[in-house]
């Protein structure tokens, strides 16, 4: 995802390699303002409006929003008697917010390349009731402004086998394109045999496409999601279904396909009390 996550060009499996005479630094950390309204909500209050947001992207991790103090309300902050190191950006100082523990954080010791987070806060995703951009709901994690969705029709031929039975076959398949992964098939459900997806309990969110639904195939288990209700900007793909190529047999012109090295997803179970994931 965006610049660091998956397969993106600093993240740890890229596809791609930067082209100069000496390598690049083993960690880089990249910080942008993000541009964009951000509000945190908890115990359903706004305790921090800003429209001047740090986003912070570091190795291995999703982007995380920086509020300056001027922002956030001070009486919701309460200082905890814990510290810890950042490998990077030195002393790290907790917070509990309202009765929730360790639920922000400051970096009060920054190195001075890193001075555009001082007298900052960032607030722990799952700790807040919500983050919104202008009056959306944002799920899971900060946005990256740098991760892009393209979505193209095509009339190649696609079919999932789960060993001599064809789950799926479809001249009419969907392909999502998106920053840090390989490309995503999605098929028709009418293009789906009969009685071959078990829907199971449980569902993940993407800050870009919404609700993941998943499926059971047969002895496979869990090996195919749609994102039902996706959002409009990926409407596209909405109640599509996509399979797992490393549990299904998936064929592209009948060329089997094989998950890619860095393509497993960090599940994300729900955030607290979703409904639509816009209000």
């Amino acid at each position: 995802m965006g610049l660091f996550w998956q397969q993106g060009p600093l993240g740890g499996t890229a596809v791609g390699r930067f082209l100069t005479p000496a390598p690049l630094p083993e960690r880089l950390l990249y910080a942008e303002r993000l541009r964009r309204r951000m509000r945190v909500r908890y115990a359903g209050e706004w305790i921090a409006d800003s429209e001047d947001v740090i986003l912070l992207h570091e190795p291995g991790r999703y982007p995380v929003a920086y509020f300056p103090l001027a922002d956030v309300d001070a009486e919701v902050l309460t200082e905890a008697p814990r510290q810890t190191q950042h490998r990077d950006l030195g002393t790290t100082t907790w917070y509990t917010v309202g009765t929730t523990d360790r639920a922000a954080w400051q970096h009060v010791d920054l190195p001075k390349y890193a001075d555009e987070l001082a007298g900052r806060v960032a607030f722990a995703w799952r700790a807040m009731d919500a983050f919104y951009e202008e009056d959306e709901r944002i799920l899971g994690h900060a946005a990256d402004q740098y991760h892009r969705i393209d979505i193209r029709n095509t009339s190649r031929r696609l079919e999932v086998r789960v060993g001599d039975r064809v789950v799926a076959a479809t001249d009419r398949p969907v392909v999502l394109y998106e920053s840090g992964f390989a490309p995503r098939w999605y098929v028709p459900r009418e293009d789906i045999a009969d009685g071959e997806l078990t829907p199971v309990e449980g569902q993940t969110f993407c800050p870009y496409k919404g609700m993941a639904d998943y499926y059971d195939i047969g002895d496979a288990g869990r090996a195919a999601w749609s994102y039902r209700d996706a959002y409009d900007e990926v409407g596209r793909v909405r109640d599509l279904v996509s399979f797992e190529a490393d549990k299904v047999e998936v064929f592209l012109d009948g060329v089997r396909q094989h998950l890619e090295p860095g393509q497993q997803v960090r599940p994300h179970g729900i955030d607290r009390d979703i409904t639509d994931g816009k209000h």
